[in-house]
């Protein structure tokens, strides 16, 4: 209401903000023209490269580092010194780092998905109550086996935590991705509206990226469902 009718309220004014028949006008355009798939493909293409390889850095740091208190001290420093720095700073180093700017894209939606991910594997590695591991030890279970069976069962509700999270970052990193080059994207369409001051559009991308956002985090959810089936009995009795 107060878009359609440009209300101006001193220290927030809707008078540019677009109105919701202009935001569908503009999404029903979208919809119907031939850039639509390649707009889609291309940003999931980059925000599940980018998660995917934040999902296997960050899993395997953090199932080591929550077991080792060398590799946890090593590791640690610098990568929360680095877990501040927003994506958008990345952006002329993965520019200089990477051959093509594809490549950029993907690195900067895997440095937002990363550190929810290790900090989420780091915490739930570290709850694996000591007892668990002490008894699975007095029955005679090895290292292997203790790993398996005890630390990665009772860390894996955190570890999907931080996939959730970490999927949503990396969604929420993408148009920052997607400044640096491209002619396709959610991200790229967003920005590029901004630009030529097509405001309707801008809202419909940031909606679309939500709800992209919103579903990849709830087939994580989905997934850590039915890969925990004890996690999810225990928390139906609680």
């Amino acid at each position: 209401m107060a878009a359609t009718h440009h209300i101006n309220l001193g220290i927030v004014t809707f008078q540019n903000v677009p109105s919701p028949p202009d935001v569908l006008e503009s999404a029903l355009a979208l919809l119907h023209s031939k850039k639509m798939l390649a707009h889609l493909t291309a940003s999931m293409s980059r925000v599940f490269s980018g998660f995917l390889a934040a999902a296997g850095v960050g899993i395997t740091l953090g199932l080591i580092s929550g077991r080792s208190r060398f590799a946890e001290d090593v590791l640690l420093p610098p990568l929360e010194m680095l877990r501040p720095v927003p994506a958008v700073a990345w952006i002329p180093l993965a520019i200089l780092m990477f051959p093509s700017s594809e490549l950029s894209m993907v690195f900067i939606t895997f440095t937002g998905a990363l550190f929810p991910i290790l900090l989420n594997t780091i915490h739930g590695v570290e709850s694996v109550e000591a007892r668990l591991i002490a008894s699975a030890r007095s029955l005679g279970s090895g290292r292997l086996a203790i790993f398996t069976e005890v630390i990665l069962p009772g860390a894996a509700p955190n570890i999907f935590t931080g996939l959730s999270i970490g999927m949503g970052t990396a969604w929420f990193c993408l148009v920052t991705a997607e400044m640096i080059a491209g002619q396709y994207g959610l991200g790229y369409y967003t920005w590029s509206s901004y630009t030529i001051q097509n405001y309707a559009a801008i809202v419909v991308g940031m909606i679309l990226i939500g709800l992209l956002g919103m579903v990849s985090s709830l087939l994580i959810k989905k997934l850590g469902n039915l890969l925990m089936p004890w996690h999810v009995a225990k928390r139906n009795k609680s």
